[in-house]
């Protein structure tokens, strides 16, 4: 077995936890990370981000499907935003994974971070909505579902460093915006790994075991420890005081953008 596969499983394995914990697809952790071992492994440069994106959101699927079993077992997946909200997503992520493989590597870089650092702001300083804030009406939450799929699609995120925010804003409570943004990891991770499939099939170069920009074996071995996990990180969380959710959440993204910006220089 290629030594490379225990650390893709590790990985698994630590996403599908803060998966499961804060709701978190892998795209914020699983990015850089999946950078870090690519570039370790020798892969071609130009194409390393682009690889840990679309393996990263192909990865989100098993993570999703983990943690969301789990969340809505303690009854913290709310379906009706997610019946709403979903099919808007879905195509923001489609449309923006479809022009993700013509973006500069370094423009990636540059919008994942500030997306972070947004996130983790909102969720440390623990900004309270006014009382009277709601979800938006259908026109409203088609427009946000479009742009936080293109966003996340951009980024390769499950989209909980947007949706948990964008959520607990319009007033939904943290444990239910987590669940409920596991739910909408499927809507951003199915359409955006197909685009990612899709933009990277035809490009030279890239390692054995590729397609599209979707590493198999590292999927494979990511998948294989995620799924175990998720489920042990959303027990964690619903045993947690929710300020403390707050800020391991906040903290844990704060760290990897701060690591992500460093690869600028």
């Amino acid at each position: 077995m290629d030594w490379w596969w225990f650390a893709y499983i590790g990985l698994g394995s630590m996403i599908g936890f803060l998966a499961g914990l804060l709701g978190v697809g892998g795209g914020a952790i699983s990015v850089p990370l999946l950078m870090m071992l690519f570039s370790a492994q020798g892969f071609p440069r130009e194409h390393i981000l682009h690889l840990a994106l679309g393996t990263s959101l192909a990865g989100v699927i098993f993570t999703s499907a983990s943690s969301l079993r789990a969340h809505h077992g303690h009854g913290a997946v709310n379906w009706q935003i997610f019946r709403r909200f979903a099919p808007a997503i879905a195509v923001g992520t489609l449309l923006g994974s479809l022009v993700a493989g013509s973006v500069p590597t370094h423009l990636l870089t540059v919008i994942f971070v500030i997306f972070i650092f947004y996130a983790a702001t909102e969720i440390l300083f623990d900004r309270k909505p006014a009382a009277h804030r709601q979800l938006p009406g259908a026109i409203g939450l088609t427009l946000a579902g479009l742009a936080i799929g293109m966003a996340c699609a951009l980024v390769a995120a499950g989209g909980a460093f947007i949706t948990i925010p964008f959520l607990t804003w319009c007033n939904v409570k943290l444990r239910e915006a987590i669940g409920t943004s596991a739910s909408l990891g499927f809507a951003i991770a199915i359409p955006g790994a197909i685009g990612y499939i899709f933009t990277g099939s035809h490009v030279p170069s890239l390692p054995p075991g590729s397609f599209g920009f979707v590493y198999l074996p590292a999927l494979a071995c990511f998948a294989a420890g995620s799924v175990v996990t998720a489920p042990w990180g959303a027990r964690t969380a619903h045993g947690l005081p929710v300020k403390q959710l707050k800020k391991i959440f906040a903290f844990v993204l704060y760290a990897l953008a701060l690591k992500m910006l460093s690869t600028l220089f």
